[in-house]
């Protein structure tokens, strides 16, 4: 308000000043084309008339109509001074009626106008006791005789123009005060606007420290204060994300510490105080060894997602065969698939493909999403693999069938610490991590992984890698013969491959870390 303020001061000081210089310009030209109009209008009727009093007369009633007209005063003087006839608009009376405010000038102004142009300002006119204009004019003997007899002067006061500038001022004080006045409620308004969001942004703000991760703020706009407040809410969903995770996160983190430490403790205890007879303590240190390995790998994997978090994972790129790793990975889970009757497929179509990159951490990658894919196969269904290659990148997909993957779901499934299987029913032992690992080794490596999923019938995984600018040709390290026979080789053939008709129609849910 201070800088409209000061420009409503600067604006009417300039404009002012230059009204003021143009008003007198304008009456000092207009004085001027008057008292000349004047000089030359008397000089031609001296020269044609004969009767002097005729002239006279004349020439007062002319010289009383451009008094009248430019409401100023005209007087004709001779060379010494004397006034010879004259009209004085602005010397009245209180009744209105005009007098003759002197009968002579003094004649160094007459001097002046009859050599050239007299002019006077205000009370240094050098005729007037007031402040008036004056202009002097040379008046002329005749119209052929350019030699001065006498001046012609107009005056105007002075009182009528500062009257005018006043008014004009009045005007423009009025109109500065009402566009002051509306410019401090559009610029309150807009201030109050613009403010009012940012407010309850910094409110909102102040929760979100406090720990409350359900404030929100409204979004009333789509310009850059609704933008912030957009950002602002989404940072505070993500917040909120993070804070549920984590929350899900110790929860799942203490519960997969119990367990095992419960287990171990108890059956420790029992072959110690001799409960668990001899016979069977093999048994049962073969299930603490299996809790103790279960404990190894979430701290492996609770380790490596610090490293990678603190920028300190290392890659340690070598060329090696992703078809292979595929295979040998699928081998390790030979019990499981077995158990579930799944019918693996796509292995026998496997070909060599190399790329370029941490061979331990990728088979970390194709180890993760191969158990994902077991595990929430449905008992009879399928699980099938492929690896091709292009241009610039091998690319790895992995489908089984299943209950699938809601697709609201989908988004969050590369999460950390987010789990699709709630209630533990499938995932007994994940943690939520490592689809999130998957992701971030992948990415590591310069590729991306995305998930695509039809509920009740299918997820698949599909990630890639980029190739090196040259690959040199493997030779197979298996046999071309049919893996499948060789992963699966205690069924037969024939129950391994009838049971694609009923795959789909089996209950038993999916769900994935």
């Amino acid at each position: 308000m201070i800088i409209v303020f000061s420009s409503f001061v600067v604006l009417g000081s300039v404009m002012m000043v230059a009204f003021s210089e143009y008003t007198k310009n304008d009456k000092r030209k207009i004085l001027t084309q008057s008292a000349t109009s004047m000089a030359s209008i008397t000089a031609s009727m001296v020269a044609e008339e004969d009767n002097g009093s005729a002239v006279s007369s004349f020439l007062l009633l002319f010289v009383k109509s451009f008094s009248l007209n430019i409401d100023a005063d005209i007087f004709v003087t001779d060379l010494d001074g004397n006034v010879i006839l004259g009209a004085f608009a602005n010397s009245t009376d209180r009744v209105g009626k005009q007098f003759v405010p002197f009968k002579s000038v003094p004649k160094e102004a007459v001097e002046r106008a009859a050599a050239g142009t007299f002019t006077g300002n205000g009370k240094r006119n050098g005729i007037y006791e007031d402040p008036y204009y004056v202009v002097g004019v040379p008046l002329a003997t005749s119209a052929e005789d350019k030699t001065p007899s006498g001046a012609v002067f107009a005056a105007m006061n002075t009182a009528s123009l500062t009257e005018y500038q006043f008014a004009t001022f009045q005007m423009f004080l009025i109109a500065a005060a009402a566009a002051f006045l509306l410019s401090f409620c559009i610029v309150g308004l807009f201030a109050y606007r613009l403010v009012k969001p940012l407010r309850q942004i910094s409110a909102a703000a102040r929760s979100l420290g406090e720990g409350d991760f359900s404030v929100r703020v409204p979004v009333a706009s789509s310009d850059e204060i609704g933008q912030l407040a957009l950002s602002f809410n989404t940072m505070a969903d993500s917040l909120s994300n993070s804070e549920s995770m984590s929350r899900s996160f110790v929860a799942n983190v203490s519960h997969e510490l119990k367990t095992p430490m419960t287990t171990i403790a108890g059956f420790i205890d029992g072959i110690l105080d001799g409960t668990i007879p001899p016979e069977r303590q093999s048994h049962y240190l073969r299930i603490v060894s299996d809790e103790v390995k279960r404990l190894s790998r979430l701290v492996k994997t609770m380790l490596n997602l610090s490293r990678i978090d603190n920028g300190e994972l290392k890659l340690r790129p070598a060329d090696f065969d992703i078809s292979e790793t595929v295979l040998s990975t699928v081998l390790t889970f030979e019990k499981s698939i077995d158990e579930k009757q799944i019918d693996v497929r796509g292995l026998d179509a496997l070909a060599p493909k190399q790329v370029h990159g941490d061979e331990d951490l990728l088979h970390q990658v194709v180890y993760n999403l191969v158990e994902n894919a077991v595990k929430f196969t449905n008992p009879g269904g399928y699980i099938k693999f492929t690896v091709c290659d292009s241009i610039d990148r091998v690319a790895v997909d992995i489908e089984n069938s299943g209950s699938g993957i809601q697709a609201d779901e989908l988004p969050l499934v590369f999460e950390k610490f987010y789990k699709t299987d709630k209630s533990r029913s499938q995932d007994k032992n994940g943690m939520g991590l490592g689809l999130y690992l998957v992701k971030t080794i992948i990415r590591l490596h310069g590729g991306d992984i995305s998930v695509t999923s039809a509920v009740d019938q299918f997820t698949r995984f599909s990630f890639y890698i980029p190739k090196p600018a040259e690959v040199p040709k493997l030779k197979p390290a298996y046999s071309s013969a049919p893996v499948e026979d060789a992963v699966i080789s205690e069924r037969p053939k024939k129950e391994r491959h009838g049971k694609d008709d009923a795959k789909s129609n089996h209950k038993d849910g999916q769900n994935h870390e």
